[in-house]
């Protein structure tokens, strides 16, 4: 679910309502449909869950594909080679999760995605997955590299 909210803040609600609980009448909630598309479902210091099915080494999530085989075990290991693979997917965006720790790969490592013009950024692998979901709602194409 994704909610849609006009700006008031907590001053203006009691403002138009002095005395009166907070609330805010003017939210909003949308049922997102993934249905038929890749999310995560779970994720742990040393796990993935996609769709229920637990994984526990570094995986690319598609909404349409996992790749369970992709190389790099740790966020130190992310070599140009194992980048090579994620510009291969048609994704607008690449998030890059690089374990527990951010970890800011060299731009060498990363050049495979600036040439081939693809989006990327780097996060933690829960803030990847995160991520990732809220995208996959959007209905964006967007590939999550997760280390884990």
């Amino acid at each position: 679910m994704w909610c849609e909210q006009p700006f008031l803040t907590q001053f203006d609600l009691l403002a138009l309502n002095p005395g009166q609980p907070v609330t805010d009448p003017a939210l909003k909630l949308h049922l997102s449909n993934v249905s038929g598309r890749n999310t995560v479902t779970a994720y742990g210091a040393d796990y993935v869950d996609v769709n229920g099915e637990r994984h526990r080494s570094s995986l690319v999530v598609l909404p349409t594909q996992v790749l369970t085989d992709w190389p790099p075990g740790t966020g130190n290991q992310l070599t140009p080679e194992a980048i090579q693979v994620l510009s291969r997917f048609e994704a607008e965006i690449v998030l890059i999760g690089t374990g527990n720790v951010q970890r800011f790969p060299d731009a060498a490592t990363l050049r495979p995605l600036i040439d081939a013009k693809v989006g990327f950024e780097i996060m933690t692998t829960p803030a990847a997955c995160r991520t990732y979901n809220i995208l996959v709602a959007e209905d964006r194409q967007v590939a999550a590299a997760l280390i884990l």
